[in-house]
């Protein structure tokens, strides 16, 4: 190409141009990182410490809280540093990686959600057979699975965006490096790298949100036509009610941003970055006050971890 230059990085624009908006987000991004850090943190080290918890459910949700510090940490960091810096540039090694793993583990989240509403689905229509089928090399199995794939799937999208030539302006009208941006200041044809992020991601993505309500229709079904007790099926459904709130807080967002038809118009960029705000930041936020706030067991576990440090560093003498 003529026209194509040789990159060596790019300007973030960022969430807003307006000078004094950005202490303000910087505040309330970095509020929700610390929040995302300790909340999913302290899920982890429940699951890790409590006995009782070793089982197929929660080490999938061990898993997710894992991803979610991790994706938050692919753009959160960046988005800190360049609200209160004048210089928001980024690498072009720097934004190809964050754009591999910001896809490698949102792609790991959606498989990750339909493994375990399958795990769900076995807990409660084979409650007998529940520990022989998910063993815990299953378990391994499924999980690595949801890893691999997904990083190869991050691997296609950050190879073919690596190899585009960028004639246009380099500044990207977002706040993290992702390929919708990339794809708007490139000035080869993007017509393969557009088709592969609608249709390949709308295959893993509603892929997994199928295999995700194929599994909750069958709970359903199990629970209404097996005649179970009311306990039983309150039990079933809160639960269930937890995790399918976490599904459509991750694929709504997911959804609006990939899997619609792509259009380059400034109102589109826009709500593309108040939408990524939601799964990007927010979701890995409220992942773990669902999942604790609606929990009896992990409610439980975090009561005896702290009532347990609590005494151990009680001064002596304090209850004489």
């Amino acid at each position: 190409m003529e026209n194509a230059t040789s990159v060596d990085g790019f300007l973030l624009l960022g969430l807003t141009s307006v000078q004094e908006l950005q202490p303000i987000f910087f505040v309330m991004f970095l509020i929700i990182y610390l929040l995302n850090l300790i909340g999913n943190g302290l899920i982890l080290m429940i699951i890790t410490l409590e006995r009782r918890l070793h089982s197929p459910m929660y080490f999938f949700l061990g898993n997710l809280s894992c991803l979610d510090i991790c994706y938050s940490s692919v753009t959160l960091p960046k988005v800190l540093i360049n609200l209160l810096s004048r210089h928001r540039t980024i690498s072009f090694l720097g934004c190809i990686t964050q754009l591999h793993f910001f896809h490698f583990l949102g792609s790991t989240e959606a498989i990750l959600l339909a493994v375990m509403a399958f795990d769900r689905f076995v807990a409660i229509c084979s409650p007998l057979r529940y520990t022989a089928i998910m063993n815990l090399q299953l378990c391994i199995l499924l999980a690595a699975m949801a890893w691999i794939t997904s990083f190869f799937y991050a691997l296609m999208h950050s190879v073919m965006t690596a190899q585009l030539n960028f004639c246009h302006s380099h500044k990207l009208s977002h706040f993290f490096c992702d390929v919708k941006p990339l794809l708007e200041v490139a000035c080869d044809n993007t017509v393969l790298n557009q088709w592969l992020l609608s249709v390949v991601t709308g295959i893993i993505s509603m892929g997994a949100f199928l295999l995700t309500l194929l599994s909750y229709f069958y709970i359903i079904v199990f629970l209404l036509f097996k005649n179970q007790s009311c306990r039983m099926l309150k039990k079933a459904l809160s639960t269930c009610t937890s995790h399918f709130m976490v599904v459509c807080l991750f694929y709504g967002p997911v959804g609006f941003t990939y899997i619609r038809p792509a259009a380059s118009s400034a109102s589109s960029m826009s709500e593309d970055r108040m939408v990524a705000i939601i799964y990007s930041a927010v979701t890995p936020v409220l992942n773990p006050l669902i999942y604790t706030l609606r929990n009896k067991e992990v409610m439980l576990a975090l009561k005896k971890i702290f009532g347990k440090l609590f005494k151990d560093h009680q001064l002596p003498g304090v209850d004489q």
